[in-house]
């Protein structure tokens, strides 16, 4: 193999298929980046078994094809720290990749390009196209809910509900839960659930660039497979039940306030500072035109925060980790928040004023 390609080309296409590479592996090939190149076309996969992602980089006329894998972490430290003009030129000679930019050289060691792992390929059940913006704003709307090392696995990812004429994304770590549709029409008769990992969430969303056009979700009966024209993603599906979430939405609740997401975050996030570190419990008093936050600590520090609201309802006080509304208040996109409550035991409904078909739903804490 022997080919030259500039540092920019290669840099970003690295970074993005390094970020599925994990670095302690039982397997070591599983460190590796995958290089494949012919047809004046450089090909790079990472893995971890779960996710996959394939970059391709069309390169200049010239050079040997060939294949072979080298450490990810050392080739994009490499890549980094050259100047960024800079060329560089790849020699596969006595199982060593010889990389050479300018008056620097190195020499990686490689691991054959047959030990790889590959993904296997399994028929499609149905395909659906979104634009990358749209799908970006749905996941940075829900993906923070995701439970991160939850026992109950099928909470450590995102359910993708796919209908005939909407796109639903859900998630929740069982104290709260974001949820957004969108409609679209989709070739499908029934619908049909699927549950991504977090780190196929994670490495889909950076894949995602602003005014990239339509991609296309390809979904099977064990993977997902996502397709843009420089790149290839492919995540397992998790295999498991996701909890029936209508029964989680608070449904008739009368006591509803209005309020501006920006000063009832600010608020919030001031009182956060004198709750407790563990508990992250803060108590909130609702009543005419005016919402209290309460916070204290086992240090008998206390903190007090008044921020003018439309509420005309009973009065209410409930309790609530402060943690999980400022992370919804930081992601409705729109001036002003409306909160649903019914009383001090029942779950919170947020959803922004205008603009959003997002929900989320928000538990309450015993303090």
């Amino acid at each position: 193999m022997q080919l030259t390609i500039s540092r920019d080309a290669l840099l970003r296409p690295l970074q993005l298929v390094s970020g599925v590479v994990e670095r302690r592996q039982t397997l070591p090939v599983l460190s590796n980046v995958l290089l494949e190149f012919n047809d004046n076309s450089l090909s790079l996969t990472g893995t971890d078994l779960e996710v996959e992602l394939i970059g391709r980089v069309v390169v200049g006329d010239g050079g040997k094809a060939g294949e072979i894998t080298v450490p990810a972490k050392k080739l994009l430290d490499i890549c980094k720290s050259l100047s960024e003009d800079a060329d560089i030129s790849l020699t596969l000679a006595d199982d060593k990749l010889l990389l050479k930019s300018g008056r620097s050289r190195f020499t990686l060691t490689t691991l054959p390009a047959s030990e790889f792992p590959r993904v296997e390929e399994e028929p499609d059940t149905f395909s659906l196209s979104i634009d990358q913006d749209r799908l970006r704003s749905l996941l940075d709307a829900t993906s923070f809910a995701m439970a991160q090392q939850d026992v109950r696995y099928y909470l450590n990812g995102m359910l993708f509900e796919v209908a005939s004429d909407y796109l639903r994304l859900v998630a929740t770590d069982g104290h709260r839960l974001a949820m957004e549709t969108v409609a679209l029409n989709n070739a499908i008769s029934e619908t049909q659930q699927l549950i991504l990992p977090r780190k196929g969430i994670m490495e889909l969303s950076r894949l995602l660039t602003e005014g990239g056009g339509e991609i296309t979700l390809t979904f099977g009966q064990n993977h997902i497979r996502a397709r843009v024209p420089e790149y290839t993603f492919t995540s397992k599906l998790v295999d498991g039940k996701f909890p029936d979430y209508n029964r989680v939405l608070p449904k008739g609740g009368d006591r509803v306030m209005l309020g501006s997401c920006l000063e009832l975050r600010q608020a919030f996030s001031r009182a956060a500072i004198l709750s407790n570190e563990k508990y992250r419990g803060v108590r909130v008093m609702l009543s005419n035109g005016e919402l209290k936050i309460l916070a204290n600590n086992p240090e008998q520090e206390e903190a007090e925060e008044v921020v003018s609201v439309d509420y005309e309802a009973d009065p209410i006080e409930i309790g609530f980790n402060v943690s999980y509304l400022i992370d919804v208040l930081s992601t409705i996109g729109s001036k002003n928040v409306r909160m649903t409550l019914s009383d001090p035991n029942s779950s919170a409904l947020l959803e922004a004023e205008e603009g959003s078909d997002a929900l989320y739903v928000v538990m309450p804490m015993r303090l």
